[in-house]
């Protein structure tokens, strides 16, 4: 494997500047590229699951300051001494209940509860009965 990638760095040296770029750019991270750019970046690491009880679960999130700075314009730093991990976690909480009320929303629109249907009947003496 290491012969492998040697080959690849000879080669690299004898790439035109325009080529050597873009081998470069294909040795750094995403979030380094979208950095460089001044764009925002935040991805999933990692998910896990807690075998023994699956409601039970974690998410391991990569993000740069770039997008923690976004966030703090959108009012997702409640304290002045939050964290980037506070404000990024704030916002994934959102994302999730967000998730949730849209599949909630979804589910009560495909399985409306049933209308009820109010009978009334007048039993006399001024009075009304209702079921």
């Amino acid at each position: 494997m290491m012969k492998l990638f040697d080959r690849f760095r000879r080669k690299k040296k004898q790439t035109a500047p325009k080529e050597d770029k873009i081998a470069q750019s294909k040795t750094k991270s995403d979030k380094d590229i979208a950095t460089e750019r001044g764009e925002p970046y935040v991805r999933i690491l990692t998910m896990d699951v807690n075998p023994d009880n699956l409601h039970e679960g974690s998410f391991e999130l990569d993000w740069n300051s770039i997008f923690v700075t976004r966030l703090v314009r959108a009012g997702y730093m409640m304290k002045p001494d939050d964290t980037d991990a506070e404000i990024v976690d704030r916002w994934f909480q959102n994302v999730c209940r967000n998730v949730v009320m849209e599949t909630w929303e979804q589910e009560q629109a495909m399985n409306p509860t049933p209308q009820r249907h109010i009978q009334k009947r007048d039993i006399g003496g001024g009075r009304t009965e209702v079921s």
